[in-house]
Order: C-alpha cells, then structure tokens, then sequence
C-alpha cells in the first residue's frame, strides 16, 4: 500500500550554477515546483545575475550567458531569500523538497545564506525532509555499467519519463520529481514507507555508500572524501567568501 506522502504535496528543487564547487558556486537559475499526486500545481522560475562572470563551461550546460543573467536575473541576495524562505516554509508545513542530487543544491544554498546573514538553513527553521531519486537508486540498484549511469537524463529514459528542457531548472525539477513517483512505485522500500523514516533510510544509505565508495578510491590511490562529503543532505563548512 501506497504511503500517504506519494500522493500528498511536494516541493521540487532545482539550481543551475556558476561551477560544480557547492560551497563557493552560486545560481544562476532556479525552480520551485509544487506538485500534488504527481501533477505540477505551481511553479516560480527566475534567472538570477549572480554578481560575477559566468564561465563559459557552464553557459554551454545551462545556456544562461553573463549577459543574458545582467540584463534578465534577480539578484543574487534577493534570490538567495526567496528560495531559503519558501524551503523552510515547505520544511515547517511537513512538505519534503524533492530533486536529483540535492546535497549539492541544498549545500549551496546553505553556504550562500551563510555568507549573506551568517545564518544557514538549519538557523533558518528548515530541517527537511527531502526525497532524493540519486541516493535511492544508489541503494536500490548497486551496480549500474558505464560512465554516467546515474545521471538524472540517463535514469528518466529508463522510465520512459521525456525532460523537454534538460539542464533547465524547471525541466529537472520536474523530471526528478516524475521519477521519485515511478521509484515509489516499483520499489517498496520507497513508496510504502513513512516519509519520515524514508528521510532517515536515505541518510543511512547515503553513508554506505559513501564509506564503499572512499574505500574504493583510496584502495586505488585517488584522494578520499572530505569529512562533509559523508554528511547528507547538508555538507556543512562554514568559512566562505562574500558574494
């Protein structure tokens, strides 16, 4: 039996950023989606100038030129309070924020709020849950073969799920939430359990597979996690630069 959170509301997430760094890399863009059974209720999207130059690697995923962010984005304080409001609202009411890989997008918007106020998430009132299809499939599916396996565009295909606007905010947020539904409903360990205890399962599973995977890199000589990188969905350093 379905649990009752599958069909109840949640809030999808998604930044498109300045790098990869999540504790010093800053959005671009951003989405908050609010689905209910599975079908898109609302949405807010914003292109966001993020007060520096956008490189040109990540222009070329995001399509988000420095230019077009000058001319067209929020900025970056205005952006930083809107989406740390409406996560701890969703995060007050019960309301899991639901994305594909959200330790990096959560990290940096914990880091950006500390470097605006020198309060992070936590300080904020947010305190979960979140529902995360990439530490699930990790859990559920151990071995999958080939370089990207686990990236959301190659997982959505398996599903059958279309993403009309991949590396779009809007369009990943979405996509990560139609298959969270499809993981509940082919996994048990997902769709019949209580949304609290999934939050608490899916850090538990993110540290397995986190200590696994550091074993396997330090057995083969590569550089092990940092201390944070075990924590989860919050990787937490607090010295930063300003904006």
């Amino acid at each position: 039996m379905m649990a009752a959170w599958v069909e109840s509301e949640w809030l999808a997430f998604d930044l498109e950023t300045t790098g990869i760094d999540k504790h010093h890399d800053v959005p671009v863009s951003f989405a908050l989606v609010t689905l209910e059974g599975g079908e898109v209720v609302a949405s807010r999207y914003s292109v966001v100038d993020p007060g520096r130059q956008i490189p040109e690697g990540a222009a070329a995923v995001h399509g988000i030129s420095t230019e077009q962010a000058q001319a067209e984005g929020i900025p970056l304080e205005e952006a930083v309070g809107e989406i740390a409001g409406v996560l701890v609202d969703a995060s007050k009411r019960g309301v899991p924020v639901v994305g594909f890989n959200l330790s990096y997008d959560l990290t940096m918007m914990d880091a950006c709020c500390r470097r605006l106020d020198g309060r992070g998430l936590v300080e904020r009132g947010w305190a979960g849950p979140v529902l995360d299809p990439l530490v699930m499939d990790k859990e559920l599916v151990r071995f999958r073969k080939g370089s990207g396996s686990r990236k959301l565009e190659r997982l959505i295909v398996e599903f059958g799920i279309t993403n009309e606007a991949a590396h779009d905010a809007r369009g990943d947020a979405v996509a990560s939430a139609l298959l969270l539904r499809k993981f509940a409903e082919k996994y048990p360990e997902v769709g019949e359990v209580d949304l609290d205890q999934l939050y608490v399962n899916q850090a538990q599973w993110n540290t397995r597979w986190a200590g696994e995977f550091n074993d396997y890199l330090m057995r083969n000589g590569k550089p092990g996690f940092k201390d944070e990188e075990f924590e989860w969905p919050l990787q937490i350093v607090t010295e930063g630069r300003l904006f």
